[in-house]
């Protein structure tokens, strides 16, 4: 059974990570996510949860204006192989998210370390990057370093890469 989003934030609060979460109707792409710019300061993200032949996952978070080109991006990130988009069955599998509301916050439910955390460098150079609490219906804002950090406490240490354009 996935964590949920209070047990996401319950999580952060008991790593003392100083997160600000705020709701908002459902947001399913970076396009619909721009309508609230200027009422949540911060980065704002687009992640891609990606597979290669070999069935090695990534999910990539990069700043929601870049772009990532998956002809080459397995070349960057260590894959076997070119990659393509995960599947959904995957996605709730791995991250415990629907499309629509993947998340860097969704390592959480990734206990089986089977997902490769890719940040990109450009995002993690702003204050503050905000990421969805594992629904589509909120964004919490946390700094890079405070990203990091609740990574590494799920097991993952993310790879920290020029992977957006």
């Amino acid at each position: 059974m996935p964590k949920t989003s209070a047990d996401l934030l319950a999580f952060l609060d008991s790593l003392g990570i100083a997160a600000t979460t705020r709701e908002h109707p459902p947001l399913y792409t970076v396009a619909e996510s721009q309508a609230l710019r200027g009422e949540i300061s911060g980065r704002h993200t687009k992640n891609l949860f990606l597979k290669d032949r070999k069935d090695n996952f990534f999910l990539i978070t990069v700043g929601e204006d870049a772009t990532v080109d998956l002809k080459t991006v397995h070349h960057l990130i260590g894959a076997a192989s070119k990659v393509s988009f995960g599947n959904a069955e995957k996605l709730m599998e791995y991250l415990g998210v629907i499309p629509g509301a993947v998340t860097a916050l969704g390592v959480i439910n990734d206990e089986g370390g089977q997902v490769t955390a890719i940040l990109d460098e450009e995002l993690m150079s702003h204050d503050i990057v905000n990421c969805h609490p594992l629904v589509n219906t909120a964004t919490t804002s946390l700094s890079p370093a405070d990203l990091v950090k609740f990574m590494r406490a799920t097991g993952h240490d993310p790879v920290i890469l020029k992977v957006g354009q």
